[in-house]
């Protein structure tokens, strides 16, 4: 089963789509996110959010300023601060 990835920023939605796993820049060190992960939420510091979107497929690569990621049972959300596109 997918995961279910929703990049948002204050200004808009970045993103919403189905992909395989999601690492997250947290503030205590890069967190993997598959389907079924449990709930938590965390404080993302700067970096890079590595989407795949299937399994074995090179990451896509996206540049965050700060906010919150918050893991769901809807998937998983990023709040950014801010986007590099």
């Amino acid at each position: 089963m997918p995961l279910h990835f929703e990049l948002v920023t204050p200004e808009r939605q970045v993103r919403s789509e189905d992909v395989h796993m999601v690492v997250v820049p947290g503030a205590e060190g890069e967190f993997g996110v598959l389907e079924g992960h449990a709930p938590f939420m965390s404080t993302i510091r700067d970096g890079v959010v590595q989407v795949y979107k299937t399994d074995g497929a090179a990451a896509e690569e996206i540049q965050v300023r700060g906010g919150f990621a918050e893991v769901s049972e809807n998937g998983l959300s990023v709040l950014a601060e801010h986007v590099e596109t």
